[in-house]
């Protein structure tokens, strides 16, 4: 037997042990605070994964979410990314997955993916069109981009939280944008995408992200409705 082996069973032991006190700790101490946009995000990109049906997926901007070990669990050969050194001040582990630092905006991957997800990340990116380009060249001819963030048909918003109105008053280092049509257009024209589908949500009473009293459940409605967020899908043509 090797000499590593005790060792490597006791930390092991170690890490089980640390992991199970963190995830009871966790456990114990929820509080409801409100039900968030994703179970209406993941629930767009689920579905546009499962009429793709794709090998390997890229997740932009994980930071500390599950998302890449869930779509592990489905199957699917997952890549996922997050600016480190950049958005993150005091650095970043996440305890679901292997995060690879890298800047979307001037990326440093080599290989091309069947799917990019990008899930309330591109609104943190003030180069969006540099960050949009980058995940083209990502694409696989035929691959698919689903893209969710902050919206209005109408008007682009450089930080919501800094509009009169918005509850959210903590200090970020980064933005939260609401993009508008006219942003979508300027991604078509940089990269060759085809807009194959999008829809729109109203989260808020209000104009903006945040902005106003919460619509319980938030409602998907047509473009010449009120609404505060969209979820994209993009194509790469073959």
């Amino acid at each position: 037997m090797s000499l590593l082996s005790p060792l490597k069973s006791a930390l092991r032991r170690l890490g089980t042990g640390y992991v199970r006190r963190i995830t009871a700790a966790e456990f114990r101490d929820q509080t409801f605070q409100g039900v968030n946009e994703r179970p209406i995000e993941f629930a767009f990109l689920l579905r546009q994964l499962v009429a793709a049906w794709p090998t390997t997926v890229l997740d932009v901007g994980t930071g500390l979410t599950s998302l890449p070990h869930l779509l592990r669990t489905c199957g699917f050969v997952v890549t996922a990314t997050d600016n480190i050194e950049d958005y993150w001040p005091s650095g970043m582990a996440n305890r679901h997955f292997h995060i690879v630092n890298d800047d979307i905006t001037r990326t440093s991957l080599t290989g091309q993916y069947d799917a990019i997800a990008c899930i309330s990340v591109l609104e943190h990116i003030q180069k969006s069109r540099e960050a949009m380009q980058s995940m083209y060249k990502l694409l696989k001819p035929g691959g698919r981009l689903i893209l969710t963030c902050p919206y209005n048909e109408q008007r682009y918003v450089e930080n919501v939280y800094a509009l009169p109105g918005s509850p959210v008053t903590e200090k970020f280092s980064f933005v939260t944008q609401a993009y508008s049509r006219e942003h979508v257009n300027r991604w078509l024209a940089d990269s060759p995408f085809e807009l194959l589908e999008q829809e729109y949500w109203q989260f808020f009473e209000g104009e903006y992200w945040t902005l106003g009293d919460r619509v319980l459940p938030p409602r998907r409605v047509p473009v010449t409705e009120r609404h505060q967020h969209t979820c994209l899908l993009l194509g790469k043509p073959r």
